[in-house]
């Protein structure tokens, strides 16, 4: 298994966790958006974000989106996940570049800002999506993640996320992973997560030591009896078609067709998440 997401339990049922390796989801979003390294880190940590999020939903047609505006020069990320570990997103300036922060690191929350809202929509095949929003806190998604849960659903949650990007621009290592405490909270079991998080290092180094997604989510829960539940595998995917492109064209109505196939001989669709290109002839419009 290549990019993988585990689930882990512990303090009887009391506490969840996941953990993930995403390198190839992350570099797969790099190659379709030829980003720039602190793009890459932005879309890559909310990629990996969108697919623990998308897991803990229960329903095969569940779909989870993230959205990110916050008002700097990134102009936004989307990312889309389903609970079977398939993941797509974009940024709005796969370009940006801007210099190191003042540690040296890529500066994700510069590119991302803190002028805005993470929004988080669930659509379980209900007749009104479930939609949460919370105004950006850092602009370094894990802790707008954390603010999130701890927000919109009452839910104590750590997050972490790393994107290492290599110096040839491809990406090292990417990963992740969440814990949660399911209410009514444990006091006790807060105390073990807070002295372990403390011990753990940063998601990209534990990875680049060669811990497993399985081991991240023990360290996490150490002294809670904590058990791995399931694994599964993670991707980058879009599920884009020339029938479905053609579904959205027709939601533009009969006059913006007409107009669209009187203009040009021939109109492109540009599909967001990967990039592919279905073109359409005036005839094939009208």
């Amino acid at each position: 298994m290549s990019d993988y997401i585990v689930r882990a339990t512990a303090a009887n049922s009391q506490i969840r966790a996941f953990a993930a390796v995403t390198t190839e989801m992350v570099e797969t979003a790099r190659e379709h958006h030829n980003t720039s390294p602190v793009a890459t880190a932005a879309l890559g940590r909310l990629l990996t974000a969108g697919a623990m999020m998308g897991s803990m939903m229960k329903g095969e047609k569940d779909v989870l989106t993230l959205q990110i505006k916050a008002g700097g020069p990134l102009q936004g990320i989307t990312v889309t996940a389903d609970s079977q570990g398939n993941v797509k997103g974009y940024v709005g300036n796969p370009d940006v570049c801007i210099p190191a922060n003042s540690k040296g690191k890529l500066d994700v929350g510069g590119i991302v800002g803190t002028d805005g809202y993470l929004s988080v929509i669930r659509d379980l095949g209900m007749k009104e999506p479930y939609v949460g929003q919370v105004p950006i806190v850092s602009g370094e998604i894990a802790i707008d993640v954390t603010q999130y849960y701890a927000v919109s659903e009452q839910i104590p949650t750590v997050c972490a996320l790393g994107v290492l990007v290599d110096t040839g621009l491809t990406i090292k290592k990417a990963g992740g992973y969440m814990i949660q405490l399911v209410p009514p909270v444990n006091e006790a079991a807060i105390d073990f997560i807070e002295e372990n998080i403390k011990d753990m290092q940063s998601v990209t180094k534990m990875l680049e030591d060669g811990l497993s997604p399985e081991e991240i989510a023990l360290k996490g829960l150490k002294g809670l009896d904590g058990e791995i539940l399931d694994s599964w595998e993670a991707q980058y995917y879009c599920d884009c078609s020339r029938e479905r492109t053609e579904q959205v064209l027709i939601t533009l109505g009969k006059d913006e067709l007409t107009k669209l196939a009187e203009e040009e001989p021939v109109t492109e669709v540009c599909c967001h998440f990967c990039d592919n290109k279905y073109r359409f002839t005036s005839e094939e419009l009208k």
